[in-house]
């Protein structure tokens, strides 16, 4: 079964590798949150603030992409987690077909914060992680909250 999640929280630090954003489920209390890089989190905070940029970047180019190829972008979903590491696929509807393709979770993020698309969670992934609200050792220096 699939939780239907939202982005949450965005804690960019730009010293470090290490940005962390936050799901939270729609219908209930629990969150948690995701590792990501640097570019992944200006991709996010971009689409958040409805930023254009000059020149397509990665996830307006796969999105052109989709959408030339007759594709239309329908949610993505997070649907494990293996030693750490999390695995998401981009749900794509094309003419009636559904196509499922495997992406690192921080790119189908920022993918479905630019094309408004639902985010969703396996509960396996979401009991594998418990409750806890932060990441141990973690600290995200400013954030930017959308509650």
């Amino acid at each position: 079964m699939a939780i239907h999640m939202e982005l949450s929280r965005l804690f960019i630090r730009e010293m470090t590798d290490m940005q962390v954003i936050e799901l939270k489920e729609l219908e209930g209390e629990r969150t948690f949150p995701i590792v990501i890089g640097l570019p992944e989190a200006f991709a996010i905070e971009r689409g958040l603030k409805g930023l254009e940029v000059p020149r397509p970047q990665t996830h307006d180019l796969l999105s052109s992409v989709i959408n030339q190829l007759s594709g239309t972008l329908k949610c993505i979903h997070i649907h494990e987690l293996y030693e750490g590491t999390f695995y998401a696929m981009l749900c794509i509807d094309q003419d009636g077909r559904e196509i499922e393709i495997d992406c690192r979770p921080s790119d189908a993020i920022a993918l479905s914060v630019s094309e408004q698309v639902p985010i969703l969670v396996s509960e396996q992934v979401i009991e594998a992680l418990g409750d806890d609200e932060e990441t141990p050792g973690v600290d995200p220096g400013p954030t930017f909250d959308w509650d």
